[in-house]
């Protein structure tokens, strides 16, 4: 049995491409994957982060504020996923008004 640790996740495969990660505390960024360690550590290039609602938090805006270079520490990711083939969707359980 091998005593180096391996992560769950084979991220190789979205270097160079755009991925989107959410980190604990809400924050919320997309970049260019291009690099990450064995404990998550991820580098993103031209990142771009997605403004929170001041009256709700948990909620983010289409505010955006652009970031650059940058390294989201891997304590902090809890999601990563590719921003290409991903699309939002209307919430398909909201009821309408007057219902």
């Amino acid at each position: 049995m091998s005593s180096r640790k391996e992560t769950v996740l084979d991220l190789a495969k979205f270097i160079d491409k755009g991925v989107q990660v959410k980190l604990t505390g809400g924050r919320q960024v997309t970049g260019a994957l291009k690099g990450y360690d064995q404990l998550l550590n991820l580098v993103l290039d031209e990142a771009i982060e997605f403004l929170r609602d001041p009256d709700d938090p948990l909620k983010t805006t289409d505010q955006t504020r652009y970031l650059g270079l940058i390294i989201c520490r891997g304590t902090a990711v809890m999601l990563v996923s590719p921003t290409d083939g991903t699309d939002e969707i209307a919430n398909p359980f909201v009821q309408p008004d007057g219902a």
